[in-house]
């Protein structure tokens, strides 16, 4: 059993009963390849060692990681894998399969029977690693993590799970460490398939070059240069019309990721404040799905296989945004059961995703591509449906669910958590609310879905740079409200409600028939000098891909866009401070709004949002200079007399979020500091200067 244990001071998170996993003691730990009899071919371990010389975590003792390469082979008339788009197209290997192969690294502890059985996979964003980061408190994101500080304070390895990554994601850069799937191309009998491939740009300032590809991701290639398909857009505005660019005023050129062409050049330059849109027409797609499949049976294999190098006995899942939208995506396309029909994740903790899916499996998808407010625009990411039960669609007349391919006793259980930044450039409440916006919709009755108030899509930087100051206004780009030790927490309870079927805390997020999530327009956000609301939050629309979409095929670029869905956004507080959700001791005790969004200060559109960050707005030190400034919100000396008095309220804020289960004990002692370093900068007059 696992159980929570307090003594004095100290906390011990969990103490573990070794008959629960009594049977890993015969898994091997090999070094050479592993041939498999489920769906992984063979798996190589090409290189295996002690983490930190030995440093042993806490009850779990000491681990050790161990990197190689897995191959795959997925059968084409499976039903688990009739979802994949073009899978029938593609290459028949030896196996008797359409073959993949990805790079792994896995981190687990030494000795087998010391650990918790449960296999916790990261799904790689972008070919990175975020949870010894996020979760551990890790210095940095290191693409591969060998010194201390890359471990943090070990909570995953404290609490005994397998670490799983691999790679999942064809196109991401080849760099050092990055995790990377290698996929065929779908061919027909009659010579390539080709088929139309969407780039699009905000130019901030003048340039001679745009890159086909999304955050130097490896593009499709272009097909012919003189296609008349090929076609380049110019707008104005997000929502403005589009102008077509003549052609002889525009041509390819360069190489990105080893693609020649992989660039595009205009006469003139492209001109900043301006919205570039290329259509183009590429062959050979990629079986993006297959990384689909490749998440789900490395887990299955772990799982399921007596020859897996890192047997376990239970899978979590945990995306964050990209990755998180790739486990909607998952789910919403029945993966969690592999080839046997064998249940694959257990549970899942999806973070930031908002209401979005994603590229994730059509044919010339481009996983990177995501889609904001004011980037990325009108690609395949917030569609409906968005709950995780069925709810109808008055205008389509559909009544579907995210979960509706998944037998209840096959789906796994699910936290959810999204930051203040996800309901206005996400989308986020569409995942609690019916299509039409009138009213709430619970979740499913093994989910939970957690609003971190007040926060935007990542924790910003504390102290703030001087240069993120807002012009004309007494406040920084980016907010520092820290969620992570909400993260923390959670991944512990997530482990327990698998293991135990102990129940996390209840759902904690905005509902409207409390009046906590509102329209944009209805917002009761306080006068502020030198700041304003967005004009409006991201929009999710019924967008149309062409009539080939449910096949998997774009055959539409752009897409026709119908009508948007009704996005709601979290009311606020006298402060300018999200309600509804998890209130962490900055936003509860507050020296500062701290809004989720921000809009484009300082840039062309500057009444758009800016994507993922949010601001900080310190409240005024007292009546007199708030008076002065008209700034309507509280001051700091109504709120709190002196430090003293201030570190109080912290400290009971701080301990009913233990109480409540979004707060480690152990973190206790860390938002308390962060709440005095937020007092030193922002409460105190002999501090620093704001």
């Amino acid at each position: 059993m696992l159980a929570f244990v307090a003594g004095g001071e100290s906390w011990i998170l969990f103490s573990y009963q070794r008959t629960i996993v009594a049977w890993l003691l015969t898994a091997a730990l090999l070094y050479g390849p592993v041939t498999a009899s489920a769906r992984v071919l063979e798996l190589t371990v090409e290189d295996r060692a002690p983490v930190l010389d030995g440093l042993e975590f806490g009850e779990v003792g000491a681990y050790e990681k161990l990197r190689g390469t897995v191959r795959f082979s997925f059968d084409p008339g499976s039903a688990a894998n009739t979802s994949v788009t073009d899978l029938a197209l593609g290459p028949i290997g030896p196996s008797g399969g359409v073959e993949a192969e990805a790079n792994f690294v896995v981190l687990q502890p030494a000795e087998s029977g010391r650990g918790s059985g449960v296999g916790f996979l990261e799904v790689s964003n972008r070919g990175g690693k975020a949870s010894l980061r996020y979760l551990n408190g890790a210095a940095r994101f290191a693409a591969d993590p060998v010194e201390s500080g890359d471990f943090g304070d070990g909570l995953l390895m404290r609490l005994g799970l397998t670490i799983i990554w691999v790679g999942w994601q064809f196109d991401v850069p080849e760099e050092p460490g990055n995790l990377r799937l290698t996929v065929p191309v779908a061919t027909t009998p009659g010579g390539p398939i080709t088929g139309l491939v969407r780039s699009d740009w905000v130019v901030e300032e003048s340039v001679t070059e745009l890159p086909l590809s999304h955050r130097d991701h490896v593009p499709y290639p272009v097909a012919d240069p003189d296609d008349d398909r090929n076609i380049l857009y110019v707008r104005d505005g997000r929502d403005l019309p589009r102008r077509i660019v003549p052609r002889d005023r525009w041509r390819f050129v360069g190489e990105v990721g080893g693609i020649v062409p992989g660039q595009i050049s205009m006469d003139g330059g492209f001109a900043p404040g301006r919205i570039y849109e290329l259509v183009y027409v590429s062959k050979d797609p990629a079986l993006v799905g297959l990384g689909l499949t490749a998440v789900r049976d490395m887990m299955s294999f772990a799982k399921y296989d007596p020859d897996s190098p890192f047997r376990v006995r239970y899978g979590i899942a945990f995306g964050v945004s990209q990755t998180g939208r790739f486990l909607r995506h998952f789910l919403y396309q029945g993966f969690n059961l592999d080839e046997d029909d064998r249940k694959v994740f257990d549970g899942m903790l999806i973070h930031t995703a908002g209401a979005g899916r994603g590229s994730f499996n059509h044919r010339f998808a481009q996983p990177s591509r995501d889609a904001h407010r004011f980037s990325t625009f009108f690609y395949p990411t917030d569609l409906y449906p968005f709950t995780s039960l069925p709810a109808r669609d008055p205008v389509t007349g559909l009544d579907q669910g995210l979960l509706d391919r998944l037998a209840p006793r096959d789906r796994p259980k699910v936290m959810v958590t999204n930051t203040g930044y996800e309901y206005w450039g996400r989308a986020a409440s569409l995942i609690h609310t019916t299509p039409d916006g009138g009213s709430d919709a619970d979740p499913a009755p093994q989910e939970r879905i957690y609003h971190l108030a007040s926060a935007q899509h990542f924790v910003g930087r504390w102290p703030p740079l001087v240069e993120r100051r807002i012009p004309g206004a007494d406040g920084w780009i980016g907010n520092p409200v820290d969620f992570l030790v909400n993260l923390r927490a959670l991944v512990a309870r997530l482990v327990a409600w698998v293991v135990d079927d102990k129940p996390p805390p209840a759902s904690r997020y905005p509902r409207m028939a409390q009046g906590e999530l509102v329209p944009a327009e209805a917002v009761a956000f306080p006068l502020v000098p030198g700041v304003r609301l967005p004009n409006e939050a991201h929009l999710a629309y019924r967008a149309d891909y062409g009539p080939r979409w449910k096949e998997g095929i774009v055959s539409l670029q752009p897409p026709w866009l119908g009508p948007p869905f009704q996005t709601l956004v979290p009311q606020v507080d006298s402060v300018g401070n999200e309600i509804g959700g998890v209130r962490n001791v900055e936003v509860a005790v507050p020296l500062a709004t701290y809004t989720p969004w921000s809009l484009r200060w300082g840039q062309i559109q500057p009444v758009e949002m800016r994507d993922f960050r949010g601001t900080l707005l310190p409240l005024p030190r007292d009546r007199e200079t708030a008076s002065s400034d008209g700034d309507e919100r509280p001051t700091i000396a109504d709120l709190y007399p002196d430090l003293d008095f201030y570190m109080v309220s912290a400290s009971h804020a701080a301990n009913r979020l233990v109480e409540q289960g979004f707060l480690l004990p152990e973190d206790r002692e860390r938002v308390l500091r962060r709440a005095r370093e937020l007092w030193q900068r922002l409460g105190d007059e002999e501090g620093a200067d704001r």
